[in-house]
């Protein structure tokens, strides 16, 4: 690691913020590509272990029941129990990946700010000084920004409201009247897991679930990233790829539809003290609601760059951004799967490569 300058900033050619699945994916890559940690690049992340967003799951979200989650590069996670909580499999997973590469990730670390620093780099503000770079790659998802939809009446609740991010699983529930709020993958677990503990369960969406019946292959999947993609290159903010693939029909899932669990009603229109309210007339009583509602992405301290368009989103061009060729986002907008994190991660670095090969050294502040 380089020495602080004047301003107390260590240079760096790149930081990566975040130590999830596309985070360490730029790393191991950075790292293939002849990049030293802690000289080149230095890898920031804010949670408190590794594992991502992974190690702050619930219990119940078993390793078996994870949908889909991709190697990351380099390493295969083999022999993992499916009885195992997901958040201790894939955590273990993460602190083997980033001890057998070496990527000396800095934890607990909060970035703050980004902006324009002097001589052509970044200045990057973090709770453990600031570290001027060449070029960055933010990987910080979404778990750090729930987001809770705004209801008429929503104060005057007497019950308990709760996100997804906080869910502490099904037993928790006993005996109470639980409204879940949400149209995606989440609701329907928690549905599944709390309806027979819970005295009475009340799912309501927007839009009218789509249930995905068969397969979901290669091309599936290629036409539901394009969908995410074409809001990202229009400077839209994005949506999940899961919001695009429809709800998958597994045997479990016919069960509890069978079994009325999963019967949707249309949202309510208001909170009233003790549940929901439409305004056809019809009421349902509650002790929580739990909004399964997601999440927004975690890009707050890149605000000092300027980088969103008027449609909200930050416009990239493949993973980088459009107004700012230094940056990269990977695991946003179409990367956020984790095989399109792994994907991100190589491609970003790649670029990153290039950007650094035919730009002159620029001088730091000293």
């Amino acid at each position: 690691m380089n020495d602080f300058g004047v301003h107390g900033a260590r240079d760096v050619d790149v930081v990566v913020i975040g130590a999830g699945q596309a985070g360490l994916s730029a790393a191991y890559h950075l790292r293939r590509s002849g990049f030293e940690p802690d000289r080149d690049f230095v890898v920031l992340d804010h949670a408190p272990r590794p594992g991502g967003a992974w190690q702050f799951r619930w219990a119940s979200l078993t390793y078996g029941k994870v949908h889909g989650m991709h190697a990351l590069p380099g390493r295969e996670l083999v022999g993992a129990d499916p009885a195992r909580p997901s958040s201790e499999v894939i955590g273990d997973y993460f602190a083997d990946y980033e001890e057998a590469f070496g990527l000396r990730v800095h934890r607990p670390v909060d970035v703050t700010a980004v902006r324009e620093g002097e001589g052509g780099r970044l200045l990057v503000e973090t709770s453990e000084g600031a570290y001027a770079a060449r070029a960055l790659v933010n990987a910080t998802g979404t778990w750090d920004r729930p987001f809770w939809p705004r209801y008429p009446g929503q104060e005057t609740f007497r019950g308990s409201q709760l996100h997804t991010a906080k869910y502490p699983g099904p037993e928790a529930f006993a005996g109470q009247r639980v409204v879940v709020v949400g149209g995606g993958a989440s609701a329907t677990q928690h549905l599944m897991e709390i309806a027979d503990r819970a005295a009475a369960t009340t799912w309501v969406t927007r839009r009218e679930p789509v249930w995905r019946e068969g397969p979901f292959g290669e091309v599936q999947g290629r036409a539901a990233v394009a969908r995410v993609e074409e809001r990202v290159r229009r400077g839209l903010p994005p949506q999940s790829v899961v919001s695009v693939t429809g709800l998958p029909l597994n045997d479990a899932v016919r069960e509890a539809r069978a079994g009325g669990v999963l019967d949707r009603l249309p949202m309510f229109d208001r909170i009233t003290p003790t549940g929901v309210a439409w305004d056809d007339g019809r009421t349902v009583d509650a002790d929580v609601i739990l909004w399964a509602t997601g999440f927004r992405a975690a890009i707050d301290h890149l605000a000092p760059l300027r980088l969103r368009e008027p449609g909200g989103g930050i416009r990239l061009e493949g993973t980088r951004a459009a107004r700012d060729p230094r940056i990269h986002l990977v695991g946003y907008g179409p990367s956020a799967s984790t095989i399109g994190a792994n994907r991100a991660g190589r491609a970003a670095v790649a670029e990153i490569r290039a950007l650094l090969r035919n730009s002159p050294r620029p001088v730091a502040a000293r």
